[in-house]
């Protein structure tokens, strides 16, 4: 065995590629950790797959990933019991990076943007020189199954790297990263514990790390969601739930299955079973976590729409590289279909819990406004949607769903009605009901934050149009008001006309209106443009196309009659308190309230002592 040292230089191409992989991929160098250690559990599967036709190649019993810091030499080693290297593997493998792919591994890294630039290593071929990104020199002493001799490999990442006879006494591989000053916290146990636990936690492969002079373990090894359901337990779903989510409760619904044929991945993921502490309006995106072969990868890849970010877990597939960049994320054509069948399968799942009642309005309370967001967002599944979908209502108790509000409409009801407000108190007792509750038309509550964008987006349910009870061309003529009503006095028309004069530009017209009972006006949208919500949302959004609300009256109500009854030069006074009394009935404030507050205390005062 010759003892000369063998010294090789990199080309100028592969230089430029080191120098790159060391600066330009600087701010997550953590990801160092978890190429070296794919690259160990690699090297371990290749050894357990050639045992299986040569018994010589068998894993040693104990055989793991081994992570020893040493404060002192400040190195850190990283050793595996695997199939190891030769000296030529060692020369083709470590020294000539990526080979044909160099030049463009160079190109993406440079043009990539800086989040996205930890993600492309590997990905040509490069993952282990993501050890230089914390190490300013680097041995690798390796022994292959069925040699006798050991090589060691050396870099300072400068461009060139020397080869040697090394010494190991059984196959597999040392990698000693000699530490770079400023990656001193490498060199701690709890920090690169937190490391395997974050990126390898799951591979099969044992990984500990060595604490005063001790190996520990570091993952947990066993993927929970590879196994099947017969053998997994209500409680270790529960903690494995409570890990991944971060979450105290019971699940609400666990999802457990495994794709096979030209598609295959596995998925465990939970429908947590009461809201998270951080509001999830404020994350519009899905956190599922993706693996490759148990590694994980991240969980920004958004396996889920939006409309489902509540949904936690964990898909794993092996149709993927280990090391994918977001760019390759956004547009393989495989994660395009793990997606797709995620989605369907968690739907499946909410539609079949909903059919059969399964606490599904505890589930709604958590999660339904999340969930119809996907109305509007989502068009290719807004059918599969709708149906899930629950609200109060102003005829019946508790939740009900579209479906069962078309059960019980009235003969000659082609519409879906519904009112949305801020508020679901001032929701039950809004004047805008009054001439819904009397003819006995039911009318849907909505409240929440996406109320006002999506049943627009939906604009049908079986055949019946979505329609808001604030549009100001709605005609209830077919539909009789129960008991009737008094017939507008005379005069009213001129007293409309004058109201409407007096408004002027602040309404979009005055209009005589019979879905009033105890009200004397109400407002309502003008034309066929957005409702009265929309229209409030478009205005303090300061956007234009908000539109002006018509004014409507009760030609029956006593103030009404009082008031076209009064002199001509009271009018114009008159015409503004109806106004603001009809903003402040919709949640609205009147448009000057210091003073609408004095007209109110100075009619107050007169009433008194008129009584006086």
């Amino acid at each position: 065995m010759s003892e000369t040292i063998e010294r090789h230089e990199f080309g100028a191409e592969v230089g430029r590629l080191l120098d790159l992989v060391v600066h330009a991929l600087y701010s997550d160098r953590e990801i160092f950790l978890r190429e070296l250690v794919a690259n160990a559990a690699d090297a371990m599967d290749r050894r357990r797959f050639d045992a299986l036709t040569s018994a010589s190649s068998a894993l040693p019993p104990d055989a793991k990933v081994r992570i020893a810091p040493d404060k002192d030499a400040c190195t850190l080693t990283i050793s595996d019991a695997g199939i190891g290297m030769a000296k030529d593997d060692l020369a083709s493998s470590l020294g000539t990076i990526a080979r044909s792919g160099t030049r463009a591994f160079s190109q993406s890294l440079e043009a990539a943007k800086a989040e996205d630039r930890p993600s492309l290593i590997g990905q040509f071929g490069v993952g282990f020189y993501s050890a230089f990104m914390v190490a300013d020199r680097v041995t690798v002493t390796s022994r292959k199954v069925g040699a006798d001799e050991a090589w060691t490999w050396a870099s300072e990442g400068q461009g060139s790297y020397t080869l040697e006879p090394g010494t190991r006494a059984e196959p597999g591989t040392d990698i000693v990263l000699h530490l770079k000053e400023d990656a001193d916290e490498y060199l701690e146990p709890y920090r690169l514990d937190h490391l395997v636990r974050k990126w390898a936690d799951f591979i099969t492969v044992p990984v500990a790390i060595v604490r005063d002079g001790k190996d520990e373990a570091a993952n947990q090894g066993t993927a929970l969601w590879r196994k099947p359901k017969s053998e997994i337990t209500e409680e270790q779903y529960t903690e494995f739930y409570h890990s991944v989510g971060m979450n105290f409760d019971k699940p609400w619904a666990t999802l457990h299955w495994r794709a096979e044929g030209q598609l295959e991945f596995s998925a465990l993921l939970f429908v947590p079973g009461s809201k998270p502490f951080q509001p999830i309006e404020n994350d519009h995106q899905s956190k599922v976590r993706l693996h490759v072969r148990r590694m994980f990868i991240t969980d920004e890849a958004e396996l889920l729409p939006s409309w489902l970010r509540f949904v936690q877990g964990v898909v794993d597939t092996e149709d993927l590289p280990l090391n994918v960049s977001r760019e390759m994320l956004q547009t393989t054509p495989a994660l395009a279909r793990i997606r797709k069948a995620v989605t369907g399968r968690v739907i499946t799942e909410l539609t079949n819990r909903a059919k059969k009642g399964e606490d599904y309005e505890s589930f709604w309370e958590n999660f339904g406004p999340v969930l119809k967001e996907g109305i509007y967002e989502d068009f290719e599944r807004r059918a599969e949607i709708a149906p899930l979908l629950r609200f109060r209502s102003s005829a019946v108790e508790g939740w009900t769903s579209l479906a069962d509000y078309i059960s019980r409409m009235k003969d000659g009801q082609e519409a879906i009605y519904y009112l949305v407000a801020d508020d679901q108190e001032a929701l039950k007792s809004s004047a805008q009901l009054e001439g819904f509750r009397a003819r006995g038309l039911e009318v849907l509550l909505l409240s929440d934050h996406v109320d006002a964008f999506w049943p627009d987006q939906l604009g049908t349910f079986e055949g019946k149009a979505l329609t808001s009870v604030t549009k100001g061309n709605l005609d209830l003529s077919k539909f009789a008001p129960e008991g009737g009503g008094a017939e507008p006095t005379e005069g009213i028309d001129a007293f409309v006309a004058a109201v409407k004069t007096a408004l002027g530009e602040e309404v979009a017209d005055v209009r005589v209106t019979d879905r009033l009972v105890d009200s004397a006006v109400v407002l309502s949208a003008g034309g066929a443009g957005p409702d009265l919500q929309m229209q409030r949302l478009l205005r303090r959004a300061g956007r234009a196309g908000a539109g002006k609300p018509a004014l409507e009256i009760n030609p029956r109500h006593a103030l009404i009659r009082a008031l076209a009854a009064s002199p001509e030069s009271e009018l114009p006074e008159a015409a503004g308190m109806l106004l603001d009394l009809a903003r402040i009935q919709d949640g609205d404030s009147p448009r000057d309230p210091a003073a609408f507050t004095r007209k109110v205390a100075a009619a107050l005062a007169s009433a008194r002592s008129v009584g006086a």
